[in-house]
C-alpha cells in the first residue's frame, strides 16, 4: 500500500503484520492489529465528540500508549494534530490553543486542572483527559473509547493538505505555528528511514518526546514500516540502558545530552548493548570525542543530523552506507536540494567550504506559519528556498557542517530557546530596568541561557526571586540557570542589545545558578 497520508502508515502495516509487537511502553506491548482497533476507537470517539475535517485538536501530554492512539486518531479522523511541548506553562498553551483554534485539547488530568478555564472562554468545546481522576466538564479517554467501531472509514485526506501545526518559540517572543502536510511528514518520515536503513527488522527505541518532529519522526517510520516501537514516557538513562539490552533493541534516536547521561551512568559497562548496529543524532551538535566513545563500548556509530520543525523532521543525515564524517550533519536528504547563501544576499550561493546561510528548498519544507503571512514570507522567498537561520559550511563532497546560528538562539539539550521570549518575560517583573538574555557553554547540555538584568533605580530583587518570576511564566527548559545583575548593557549606537557581547560581562561571583 502506497502511503502518503498520516492516517494510511497504520493500516497498511497492520493488515500485512497483525501479530507483531507495534509499540511497547512500560508493562504494555501492542501488536499492529490491537494498535489498529483501538486507534479507530480513537477516531470515532473524537468525531463523536464533533471533530470534522480540518477541526485542530491540541495534544498536550507526556509520551505514553494513549498519546500514541490520540496523534494516529486525529488524523484518521480527519483533524489537523497540534501535539505541544508537555513542558509548556498553562499560559503558554493557552496561546497556543487560541492562536490555532484547538475545538478539542487531549491531555492529562493535572494538566486539564490548569486550563480548564479555556472551554468558556470560546473556539474550544472539549478537553479530553488521558489520565488521572476525571474531572467534571472533561471526557475520560476510555470514556471517549468506549462502544466505539474498531473501523472506520478514510477521512479522505490529501497529501497536500494541513496534517500538522507545530509551534516553534518565535523571534519575537511569541511562538509560531509550522504548518506541515501530510506529504511533507510522511515523505519525511520514509526519506529518514532510507537514510539509515531501517526495515521491519529492526527494533527502534527513543527517548525523544514525540510532540518534537524528531519523536514524532521516528515513532511515524516505526509503524510506516513495521518495526516494532519501544519508547520511555520521558528520557532517563538507566531505563534506556535497561531497555536496549531487554529488547536488544537495534536502532535508538536522541539528542547528544541523551547519549552523554548514558557515556557517565556508572552502570554503562554492565548493559549488554551490542544489538545496537546505529546510533542516530539531532538536535545539537554531538562532540566528536563523545561518539567515538559509544563507537567504542558499543559497536555502534552514532550518524548526526540537522533538522527543522519547518522540515517535518530532518533534512540533513548521515547515510548508513556513506562515511561518517564526524564533526558533519550528513548530506541532502533525497527529494531535498540545499545551498550556503550569502548571509546578507540569499540570492547569492558561496563556493565550498565558505560560511553563509544554510537555506533549503524540497518537498519537505512547510507551507508556512499558521495565520502569520509576515512570518511567512521572512522564511520562505518566493522561488521556495527556506531560510534556517543557520550558518553552515559545505565541503566538496556536498557533506554540511553547521557552525553557528545566524540568530541567537540557544540549543539547550536539545530544546529551542529564543532570548526575547525570556527578556519579554523578565522584562515584566516590576523590578526590572532592562534585559538581555545569551547563551552560555555548557559541558552536559550544550548550551544554558543567561540573563544579564540592569534594575530600576532604587529596586532590589534577588537572583532567586527573579528566578521563581520566569518559572510561573516559562516552560521549565526557557527559564534561565544563571542570572547576573549589571550596571548597564552593551549596545549598538542605535539601541539595541548586543547578545554576542553579554559574556563580556560575566562576574561568577555574582551569578546565581541554578540546577
Amino acid at each position: 500500500m502506497l502511503m502518503k497520508t498520516i492516517d494510511q502508515i497504520l493500516p497498511g502495516t497492520a493488515a500485512r503484520l497483525p501479530d507483531k509487537p507495534a509499540l511497547i511502553f512500560g508493562d504494555k506491548t501492542f501488536s499492529y492489529r490491537e494498535l489498529e482497533r483501538l486507534t479507530n476507537r480513537a477516531a470515532n470517539g473524537l468525531r463523536a465528540l464533533g471533530v470534522n475535517k480540518g477541526d485542530r485538536v491540541t495534544l498536550f501530554a507526556q509520551n505514553s500508549a494513549e498519546w500514541v492512539l490520540s496523534y494516529i486518531g486525529i488524523a484518521k479522523a480527519g483533524g489537523v494534530i497540534n501535539p505541544v511541548n508537555a513542558m509548556l506553562t498553562a499560559d503558554e498553551l493557552a496561546y497556543v490553543v487560541k492562536d490555532c483554534g484547538a475545538k478539542v485539547l487531549i491531555t492529562t488530568a493535572e494538566r486539564a486542572k490548569l486550563v480548564s478555564h479555556l472551554k468558556k472562554d470560546g473556539h474550544l468545546k472539549e478537553i479530553v483527559v488521558l489520565s488521572g481522576a476525571p474531572l467534571d466538564g472533561t471526557v475520560p479517554f476510555e470514556t471517549m473509547l468506549s462502544g466505539q467501531p474498531d473501523t472506520i472509514a478514510a477521512p479522505g485526506n490529501k497529501p497536500e493538505e494541513l496534517s500538522t501545526i507545530c509551534y516553534t518559540s518565535g523571534t519575537t517572543g511569541f511562538p509560531k505555528g509550522a504548518m506541515l502536510s501530510h506529504r511533507n511528514v510522511v515523505l519525511n518520515s520514509a526519506m529518514t528511514a532510507a537514510m539509515n536503513m531501517r526495515t521491519e527488522h529492526d527494533v527502534q527505541f527513543t527517548g525523544l518526546p514525540l510532540a518534537h518532529v524528531y519523536g514524532t519522526v521516528v515513532m511515524d517510520l516505526s509503524f510506516m514500516l513495521g518495526l516494532t516501537f519501544v519508547m520511555l514516557e520521558k528520557f532517563d538513562a538507566k531505563q534506556a540502558l535497561e531497555a536496549i539490552e531487554r529488547y536488544k533493541v537495534t536502532i535508538m534516536d536522541g539528542v547528544p545530552t541523551m547519549y552523554l547521561y548514558m557515556l557517565a551512568h556508572p552502570d554503562f559497562d554492565k548493559h549488554d548493548l551490542s544489538s545496537l548496529r546505529t546510533a542516530v543524532v539531532g538536535g545539537q551538535a554531538m562532540p566528536p570525542a563523545k561518539s567515538t566513545e559509544w563507537l567504542e563500548h558499543t559497536g555502534a556509530p552514532i550518524l548526526e543530523l540537522w533538522g527543522m520543525t519547518e522540515l517535518a523532521g530532518p533534512g540533513i543525515m548521515q547515510h548508513s552506507y556513506c562515511e561518517n564524517r564526524l564533526g558533519s550533519v550528513g548530506i541532502m536528504m533525497p527529494f531535498m536540494q540545499g545551498r550556503i547563501a550569502d548571509a546578507e544576499d540569499p540570492s547569492k550561493t558561496l563556493p565550498d567550504g565558505e560560511v553563509g546561510e544554510l537555506m533549503v528548498k524540497g518537498p519537505f519544507n512547510m507551507l508556512g506559519y499558521y495565520g502569520n503571512e509576515k512570518a511567512t514570507r521572512e522564511t520562505i522567498e518566493p522561488d521556495g528556498w527556506l531560510h534556517s537561520g543557520d550558518l553552515c559550511k559545505m565541503d566538496a563532497d556536498g557533506y554540511f557542517f553547521i557552525v553557528d546560528r545566524k540568530k541567537d538562539m540557544i540549543l539547550t539539550a536539545g530544546y529551542n530557546i529564543y532570548p526575547a521570549e525570556i527578556e519579554r518575560v523578565i522584562a515584566s517583573h516590576p523590578a526590572v530596568a532592562m534585559v538581555g538574555v545569551g547563551a552560555k557553554p555548557d559541558p552536559n547540555k550544550g548550551e544554558i541561557a543567561k540573563a544579564y538584568i540592569v534594575l530600576k533605580a532604587g529596586a532590589s530583587v534577588d537572583a532567586a526571586a527573579m528566578i521563581e518570576h520566569c518559572r510561573q511564566h516559562l516552560a521549565a527548559y526557557k527559564v534561565p540557570r544563571e542570572v547576573q545583575f549589571v550596571p548597564a548593557l552593551p549596545t549598538t549606537s542605535s539601541g539595541k542589545i548586543m547578545r554576542r557581547e553579554l559574556k563580556t560581562l560575566d562576574q561568577d561571583a555574582s551569578a546565581k545558578q541554578v540546577a
